[in-house]
């Protein structure tokens, strides 16, 4: 995917991810477009592991499954905090 793409979906999984985990108000449009961008990365390389497709493309499945990736990272920052 295109740089500009992989912003977008990040900015899409990032705002669902932030709604889930309750952290939208605090995070901005750039906190959000960066945790979804790593959340993509992140479940890019541990879906894999557990025999399924990482993400695949702009897709539903894809938005899922950086969506969950998210809420770990999400999940991790807060531990770290």
């Amino acid at each position: 995917m295109g740089i500009l793409t992989w912003i977008i979906f990040g900015a899409l999984a990032g705002w669902i991810s932030s709604m889930f985990m309750n952290t939208d108000s605090g995070q901005g449009a750039i906190g959000n477009i960066v945790m979804g961008i790593i959340g993509a990365i992140v479940a890019g390389f541990l879906m894999p592991l557990l025999g399924m497709p990482g993400v695949t493309g702009f897709n539903l499945y894809s938005v899922a499954v950086a969506v969950g990736g998210a809420m770990v990272v999400i999940a991790i920052g807060r531990m770290i905090r």
